[in-house]
């Protein structure tokens, strides 16, 4: 689960972790007035507006705007709200801006990144900086990975003040401060506390880039992205208030809602399988055959007649879909329940791109007469191979 830049400093507040000043704003007069209130209290005329969405790269989007006075802000406000920015993660069709946050101008000496992550093959938490704030991470390790410095945080000890000091000689991070002991020091404290806030907030990612300090050797979180796994979602019943829901896919949330799992993807063949390890292979052999799968979706081990329906309704909600492969292998779930669910949505929406299931496992043969009995167009499949070469075949004829 994702939250926006301004929830996660309103996190990094409560962990003691200085951000700078700002206000979330959903207007051009609220962004006005929000500017207006940080010039007055800091005394600097210099405000950033920046878009609010769940996705990187806004800066180069177009969507952080530095202006001088409130004037300038409500101008770049007017400019930011209702349009589709596009980002090298958004893809092509950009997200809606719908919300801002504007904030007090710094004075920056140098720009880093911080970012923390779960090393699932060392089961630890990977903490990362390096001296390239402001640019993708991605880009960074690609090109000079010589200037990433990674330690991993023990989970008995937690993070150890040697490692601490090892990431602040390393970034030279007292470098050019007129106060270069407190700069070492809050460094330390906010290391301290970005792990902190990792495991308790139960979160999958934690990033600030970039991480400034500033003229006056502060250090402050310019930016925040937070992500949160959404397994543990049962200890924060907190999160319902975070989310945003016009940030996300409309159909995720729905199967959410309905107890599967969905995961909207480009291509125009739509997946209904049970299991997350069939669904993946599923995709696989489609591409090995030449198609593009439209989405993942794994209605588990005991979905019911009404939720292989709204399996299905969501499959098709998607334009692009254009064929639909149903693969089952009943084990816990019951091929004569998929197959009835699967009849009962190709009546009650007029089905009309082409189907193939294949079905093999619990109750198999009187799912198969179910499918054959209904009168409907639907292919039969022998195996996954044979479902996969067939759906293929249907959607480019």
């Amino acid at each position: 689960m994702k939250i926006h830049e301004y929830q996660g400093k309103q996190i990094f507040r409560r962990y003691g972790i200085s951000v700078p000043r700002g206000e979330v704003c959903f207007n051009a007069d609220e962004a006005e007035a929000a500017a207006r209130r940080l010039i007055d209290e800091t005394k600097n005329e210099v405000v950033v507006v920046k878009a609010q969405i769940h996705a990187g790269g806004r800066g180069k989007g177009g969507g952080v705007k530095v202006v001088k006075g409130a004037a300038e802000a409500r101008k770049a406000a007017e400019g930011l709200l209702g349009k589709r920015l596009v980002t090298h993660q958004t893809g092509p069709d950009g997200q809606l801006v719908r919300r801002l946050y504007v904030e007090q101008g710094l004075d920056i000496a140098r720009e880093l990144y911080l970012g923390l992550v779960v090393d699932r093959e060392r089961r630890r938490i990977a903490l990362m900086a390096s001296t390239e704030g402001g640019v993708e991470i991605e880009k960074v390790a690609e090109e000079t990975p010589e200037k990433i410095l990674m330690e991993h945080v023990d989970p008995v000890v937690g993070l150890g003040a040697y490692q601490a000091r090892k990431l602040a000689f390393g970034l030279e991070i007292s470098r050019g401060s007129p106060a270069p002991k407190e700069t070492f020091a809050e460094f330390s404290r906010t290391l301290s506390a970005l792990v902190s806030l990792f495991e308790k907030e139960d979160c999958s990612l934690c990033e600030i880039n970039p991480l400034v300090v500033t003229k006056a050797g502060k250090i402050l979180a310019l930016d925040s992205k937070i992500n949160f796994d959404e397994n543990a979602a049962g200890r924060h019943p907190d999160w319902a208030e975070l989310m945003d829901r016009d940030e996300e896919d409309p159909v995720e949330l729905e199967a959410k809602e309905a107890g599967l799992s969905y995961v909207s993807l480009d291509g125009d063949i739509g997946c209904l399988v049970n299991g997350a390890g069939l669904a993946m292979a599923t995709m696989d052999i489609i591409k090995h055959h030449g198609g593009n799968p439209a989405n993942f979706l794994d209605v588990g081990g005991g979905a019911s007649k009404d939720q292989v329906e709204k399996a299905f309704k969501m499959i098709l909600s998607s334009p692009k879909v254009k064929g639909i492969f149903v693969n089952i292998f009943g084990g816990i779930m019951k091929c004569d329940v998929i197959a009835e669910g699967v009849v009962a949505a190709t009546r009650e929406l007029g089905l009309e791109v082409p189907l193939v299931v294949r079905l093999e496992g619990t109750n198999v043969e009187a799912g198969k007469r179910i499918l054959s009995e209904s009168g409907l167009a639907i292919q039969a499949a022998d195996g996954m191979a044979d479902g996969a070469r067939k759906i293929v075949a249907a959607v480019r004829a």
